[in-house]
């Protein structure tokens, strides 16, 4: 199929569990959860849509990532660089090997890319 439809993605009441990410100090453990679409012949392409819990953690992807916010608000602040927040509506660009701090006020839900910038 040439086109992948997700329905509402702001509005579904069901993902995958993607188990848990382990919080800076005070944060606990964090629970993620999501939807992964394959791009046939594109596998390399990571895609989908990604929810992460109240709470604060340490960015580990090392790929350039492209996301829109469509819950939740929060911040990111890479590493010597200023604080971004964000808020549904909001789009980030992240270069290849971007690393920071996110902080997550209330649940929130992107529709996401990565990929290999290479």
């Amino acid at each position: 199929m040439k086109v992948q439809k997700i329905e509402q993605p702001a509005a579904i009441k069901e993902m995958d569990s993607w188990g848990n990410v382990e919080g800076l100090p005070g944060s606990g453990s964090i629970a993620l959860s999501g939807i992964q679409k394959v791009i046939p012949g594109k596998e390399d392409i990571d895609t989908g849509i990604f929810e992460c819990a109240v709470g604060s953690y340490r960015r580990s992807v090392k790929q350039a990532e492209i996301m829109h916010f469509l819950n939740g608000t929060g911040s990111f602040t890479p590493d010597g660089e200023a604080m971004l927040n964000f808020k549904p509506g909001d789009s980030f660009f992240f270069e290849a090997n971007t690393e920071g701090t996110w902080v997550i006020e209330s649940t929130m839900r992107k529709l996401y890319v990565i990929f290999d910038a290479s």
